[in-house]
């Protein structure tokens, strides 16, 4: 289980970042049953037999209590820090032993789909701790009541339409479809439409099957993760220590220089031994601003942002798979960072927009547009320009 309980943390601020978008209060004012009726067509259309959406929707329900904790969701404001320790404690070690006892299988797995054992594992570890936590609801009910919501019906449609698909290939039966009350499947909790599309049969015994086979889920895992990108052979993140005089501008994961360039600024390796001096590409990842922990984010994790657009969660994914990859424990930076709340950054969003500073809704949660606005709002009244945001800056934009 996640420190989010049965939902995994990665689906949890997708579903928060894409519900922004939506209305919250929305009112559903429709039938359930004739809507079901519809979809039922629909699924027959989409070439799913009659068996199994008898299998699947017969004696469908509204599940009132989803659409209540849909509506619920919410975040309470937490430093890179502190979520980060949160979700990692423990998690390097165990890991490892999970690398170790399948040292085969991932080998294989890379060998095919280029992804390393450390990097799946890390999401094997954080989105079930290795199966023990996939959720205990039935996923049909909650995709079915998601997807007549008026809130995100087509997106859950879509998802509820790939589901049956997966029990018409004969991967899963409808009794076995437990997880999320979100909808996600398996030990690396994939929404149905992943599974359909990435789900890979590797053990041979004819399903795939990422609920209790290893095998399907490493594999699995892993060509997903290929599928958004990945590099064969090349880093992801490394941890690095930085100068106090910095150009601090150029913290920010749009701008990429040579390594080389970064070394020549005076960015060390974390135990102070000069980077490579090569060309591969990097941005300077300050996800506390220039007082905390600063990594060196290659091309390879903009996989982990398409995962799951949270920056926090997937430096957080990323850090985990370089620890269980050998690396020591990051250093924490300055005691202390002070660190706004909720509320404070969503006055800081709508004093960045009253400015002309694109933030979109204010929200309280610092995305990217967020981060950037902060750092052209720094630019301009000459603070460092870290993209972190500050009571000073709350300051100087009430008193413009």
């Amino acid at each position: 289980m996640t420190a989010f309980g049965k939902l995994s943390a990665a689906v949890v601020m997708s579903l928060f970042l894409a519900g922004q978008a939506m209305a919250a209060s929305c009112q559903n004012t429709g039938n359930f049953d004739r809507w079901l009726d519809g979809f039922r067509k629909e699924a027959v259309e989409a070439g799913v037999t009659q068996k199994t959406i008898q299998s699947a929707l017969g004696g469908m329900r509204l599940d009132q209590g989803i659409i209540a904790r849909d509506r619920r969701q919410g975040f309470f404001a937490q430093s890179f820090l502190d979520f980060s320790d949160k979700l990692t404690r423990g998690r390097a070690d165990s890991g490892r032993r999970k690398v170790e006892q399948h040292r085969a299988l991932f080998a294989t797995v890379e060998k095919t789909y280029g992804v390393p054992g450390p990097v799946i594992t890390a999401f094997w570890a954080l989105e079930s701790d290795f199966g023990s936590g996939m959720g205990d609801l039935p996923v049909l009910r909650s995709l079915a009541t998601l997807a007549y919501d008026c809130r995100r019906g087509e997106m859950f449609r879509g998802e509820l339409l790939a589901a049956l698909k997966i029990i018409d290939r004969g991967d899963l039966q409808p009794g076995e479809m437990i997880g999320s009350w979100a909808g996600e499947l398996g030990q690396t909790q994939f929404l149905p439409s992943h599974y359909l599309k990435h789900a890979v049969d590797f053990d041979g015994d004819g399903r795939r099957n990422l609920l209790t086979s290893a095998p399907d889920v490493v594999a699995s895992t892993g060509a997903f993760i290929a599928s958004l990108g990945w590099e064969r052979g090349q880093p992801w993140l490394q941890e690095v220590r930085v100068p106090a005089n910095l150009a601090w501008d150029q913290a920010d994961l749009a701008i990429q220089h040579p390594r080389s360039h970064w070394a020549k600024w005076g960015v060390t390796s974390a135990d102070g031994k000069a980077l490579p001096g090569d060309a591969l590409p990097a941005s300077l990842l300050l996800p506390m601003g220039r007082n905390g922990p600063a990594f060196l984010a290659y091309p390879n994790f903009q996989a982990y942002l398409k995962w799951n657009q949270s920056l926090t969660y997937a430096t957080t994914a990323a850090y985990l798979a370089t620890r269980i990859a050998g690396a020591p424990a990051m250093h924490r930076g300055k005691a202390g960072i002070p660190m706004l709340s909720g509320e404070q950054v969503k006055e800081l969003q709508t004093l960045l927009a009253r400015n002309g500073y694109q933030v979109g809704e204010p929200d309280g949660k610092l995305g990217a547009a967020s981060r950037a606005a902060v750092k052209q709002a720094q630019l301009k009244f000459g603070l460092p320009a870290d993209s972190y945001p500050s009571a000073e800056l709350i300051d100087r934009l009430r008193r413009k």
